[in-house]
């Protein structure tokens, strides 16, 4: 039962986290005195439905609240935003996919102290509060902006987000390219890469459909092995089940020539194993499927660290398939004691 709805929670997981529609493209390093041509050259493309531009920078963060920042005590989820190059952006509103959780964002033509708008999970995992400040090296020179708001991010959108979003005014003036996504029918991809890489050669592209289909492909990959581990699981509780049962045929055999004897037929007999080992399937499920379930809701919460998914119809479809494995498993041993004549028995007595 825990590796059946740990199954399922996986499932939903890897389901959820494929959005219905996504970016055909990522164009990286997109020049500034090229963006606006590029823009404009992509709308005229065929299939082109919605296009999304960001300013991208490079730096990574050397202080937080003053301490450098390899000495920071960060959470294992977010110690990877403070190693290494991260992508920076500035942006005069809150970006697409973004849900302010905290603070305020700032107004448009903002020229006051430096900000910064960061995300939650990243800023809670390395002791960051409204108000504090960080410092971050972008080409060479260290910029210091004070924390203004907190955000909650949904990356499963595909979309352009960043950790880090700074105040217009804080990295404008610094030299920087540009991120531009594409949305576009599936028919006219292959055309508007071959157009876009002969007239912008410094423009790089990702194609999303390939990074997400060998993303599924190592999930699915993943997937497989857990519902291997289901098989064998239950390969190993169909012998110990068997075992049990074959531990006991004397016993049966001998419950089953004093009921012959006193006139109880083949018809009888089967009737009453199969009630016993119904009864037995049935609070085997029910006890698989409470202690089961909660299994299954440590496993996501505290060891895969995702959302819990319990599915009704998967539990009772487990707890049937127990009760019919152990009936059957039960008859199949129990078979012999049915046709044991009483006669050496009664003997013996």
């Amino acid at each position: 039962m825990t590796l059946a709805l740990t199954d399922r929670t996986i499932s939903e997981e890897l389901r959820s986290g494929i959005p219905e529609k996504a970016p055909a493209y990522f164009f990286l390093d997109v020049r500034n005195d090229e963006l606006e041509n590029f823009v404009a050259d992509v709308k005229k493309q065929q299939g082109v439905t919605s296009i999304e531009t960001a300013p991208m920078l490079r730096g990574r963060m050397v202080t937080v609240k003053g301490v450098p920042a390899d000495k920071v005590q960060a959470s294992p989820d977010a110690a990877w935003a403070l190693r290494g190059d991260r992508g920076l952006t500035y942006a005069d509103t809150i970006p697409r996919g973004s849900k302010l959780v905290e603070g305020e964002w700032w107004p448009k033509d903002y020229s006051g102290p430096n900000l910064v708008s960061m995300v939650d999970e990243i800023a809670n995992g390395i002791g960051v509060k409204i108000g504090d400040e960080i410092t971050v090296n972008v080409l060479g020179r260290d910029v210091t902006a004070k924390v203004a708001n907190l955000r909650q991010v949904n990356w499963r959108g595909l979309g352009i987000n960043f950790v880090m979003v700074f105040s217009p005014n804080t990295l404008k003036a610094a030299p920087h390219s540009h991120i531009v996504t594409v949305e576009m029918d599936d028919e006219n991809e292959a055309a508007l890469l071959n157009t876009m890489a002969r007239a912008y050669p410094s423009a790089t592209a990702v194609r999303v459909k390939d990074a997400i289909g060998i993303i599924s492909d190592l999930l699915g990959k993943m997937l497989a092995a857990i519902r291997g581990a289901n098989v064998m699981t239950l390969l190993t509780g169909v012998l110990v089940l068997a075992g049990a049962l074959a531990a006991g045929l004397s016993g049966r055999i001998y419950d089953a020539v004093v009921l012959k004897t006193y006139g109880a037929s083949r018809r009888q007999l089967v009737g009453a194993l199969v009630i016993e080992y119904s009864a037995l399937g049935l609070a085997s499920a029910v006890f698989g499927i409470v202690t089961g379930s909660l299994a299954s809701w440590f496993l996501a919460r505290w060891i895969l660290e995702m959302p819990w998914s319990f599915s009704l119809p998967t539990a009772i479809l487990t707890a049937l398939i127990a009760m019919v494995v152990t009936v059957l498993a039960g008859l199949a041993v129990t078979w012999r004691a049915l046709s044991v004549k009483p006669a050496p028995f009664l003997r013996n007595e």
